[in-house]
């Protein structure tokens, strides 16, 4: 066993605001930052703009909605992203990804289904076709 304490992996980026592995939320987030969650989400998170990253400690259920998402913990739930998904070693997803670009680490758990749609395009493709 070693003498060093556990402690909560720093966010990605030093501007993220965090929610720790005591954080339980249920409800709505909307955030105009990058967001680092490590504890418990129930509901939906947007943050358009940003970057959403889920902790290893993070057990998310909600739809998420951001920029760029980054999973290392566990979600159930739809994403959207404007530009990436990247699923981390020992992360778990079960739902849809939306987002033009997907990265998926080796050891990483997904059960869903992919779109590489834009979000931008895809309600651009929705016209009706003359024969």
């Amino acid at each position: 066993m070693s003498p060093t304490p556990f402690r909560t992996p720093e966010p990605e980026s030093r501007d993220a605001v965090a929610l720790g592995r005591a954080v339980r939320v249920v409800g709505q987030i909307f955030t105009k930052e990058d967001l680092y969650i490590d504890g418990d989400v129930e509901g939906a998170i947007e943050s358009q703009d940003n970057k959403i990253t889920i902790g290893p400690n993070g057990r998310v259920q909600a739809d998420i909605r951001a920029h760029d998402v980054i999973i290392r913990g566990q979600v159930q739930g739809n994403i959207e992203a404007g530009n990436k998904v990247e699923l981390r070693k020992d992360s778990k997803l079960v739902g849809t990804i939306t987002a033009p670009r997907i990265g998926i680490e080796e050891g990483a758990h997904f059960k869903g289904r992919i779109d590489t749609e834009t979000l931008e395009s895809s309600s651009e493709i929705a016209w009706p076709i003359s024969t």
